[in-house]
C-alpha cells in the first residue's frame, strides 16, 4: 500500500475513534475544550508514531528471528509505556498548564487500545519500516482530527440550550455517534477512485 493511501486510510476511512471505536476514554474525557484536546492529540500522535518504528523493529529484529512472536503484546505495551513516560515529561517541562489540563488522561495514552491497536496492525499488515511510521502518524492525526472536532462541538453545545439530561456526556455520545456516522461514508472505494490502489 502506497504512504498516501495509508494516510488516507487511517485518517478518514479507519479513523481509529470514529470507525474503529478504540480510545474512546480519553476522546470524551479530554475533549471537553479545543486546547487539551489538541494537546492530547498531539501527545498520541507522537507516541502512535515513534512507537510504531520502535515496535515495529522490536517484532522484526528481535522477537520473529528468535520465535518470540507471541511476547509481541507484552513487548509493545512495555514500549509504548516507556514513550509515554517520555511524553509526560517533556510535556511537564514544556507547558504545565497542558499538563494539568491533560490530567490523568495522559499517563492512560500508555494503556490507550489505539497506540497498541496501530502497532499491532502495522505487523498484521506486514507493513515496512517507513509504512509503518506512516500507518501510525495517520492514526494520530486520525485521533487528533476526531478530538479536535468533538471539542470545537462540546463547546458549542456548552453554550446550546440542551435538556438537563442531555448535558455533559450524554450529548457527548450523541455527538460522537453523528460523527461516527459521517466518517463511516468514507470507505475503501475512496481508495480505488483516487487510483491509489
Amino acid at each position: 500500500m502506497s504512504i498516501i493511501a495509508i494516510l488516507i486510510t487511517y485518517i478518514f476511512i479507519s479513523n481509529f475513534i470514529l470507525v474503529q471505536f478504540l480510545g474512546m476514554c480519553p476522546f470524551i474525557g479530554v475533549s471537553k475544550n479545543s486546547e487539551s484536546a489538541l494537546g492530547m492529540g498531539m501527545a498520541v500522535t507522537f507516541v502512535t508514531s515513534i512507537a510504531s518504528v520502535v515496535t515495529w523493529a522490536v517484532y522484526t529484529l528481535l522477537l520473529a528471528p528468535f520465535g518470540l512472536e507471541y511476547l509481541r503484546t507484552v513487548a509493545f505495551i512495555l514500549v509504548i509505556a516507556a514513550l509515554v513516560q517520555v511524553v509526560e515529561l517533556v510535556i511537564r517541562k514544556i507547558s504545565p498548564p497542558l499538563y494539568k489540563a491533560l490530567g490523568i488522561y495522559l499517563p492512560l495514552i500508555t494503556t490507550n487500545c489505539a497506540v497498541l491497536g496501530i502497532a499491532i496492525i502495522n505487523i498484521d499488515q506486514d507493513y515496512g519500516c517507513l509504512q509503518s511510521f506512516f500507518a501510525g502518524l495517520a492514526a494520530g492525526l486520525g485521533f487528533t482530527l476526531a478530538i479536535v472536532l468533538m471539542s470545537n462541538i462540546r463547546e458549542k453545545l456548552d453554550l446550546a440550550p440542551v435538556r438537563k439530561s442531555f448535558k455533559g456526556v450524554p450529548i457527548a455520545f450523541i455527538s460522537a455517534c453523528l460523527m461516527a456516522l459521517a466518517f463511516m461514508a468514507f470507505d475503501k472505494s475512496l481508495l480505488t477512485n483516487l487510483h491509489l490502489v
